[in-house]
């Protein structure tokens, strides 16, 4: 669980708004994420993908997978 004085909760909240951000300008939901990650071989559902990017507490596996299912090859660190 990510907590403020955590030394990751700033790289944590940085993934999960980028991961929100490249799902927003692609006007793509969690159900077609799901989806997507399904033919990956993943089992998230739905609400388990809100859930989990809300926390932004998930692995880079889970980061980039995230990003190859959006179409997504480049990313800016930049605030």
């Amino acid at each position: 669980m990510m907590t403020a004085n955590s030394p990751t909760a700033h790289y944590e909240e940085q993934a999960k708004n980028i991961l929100k951000g490249e799902l927003k300008r692609r006007g793509m939901t969690y159900a077609a994420l799901a989806e997507k990650l399904k033919e990956r071989g993943s089992h998230d559902t739905e609400r388990n993908l809100a859930n989990k990017i809300s926390r932004g507490s998930f692995t880079a596996a889970f980061f980039m997978m995230c990003l190859d299912a959006i179409g997504v090859r480049q990313v800016s660190l930049e605030a």
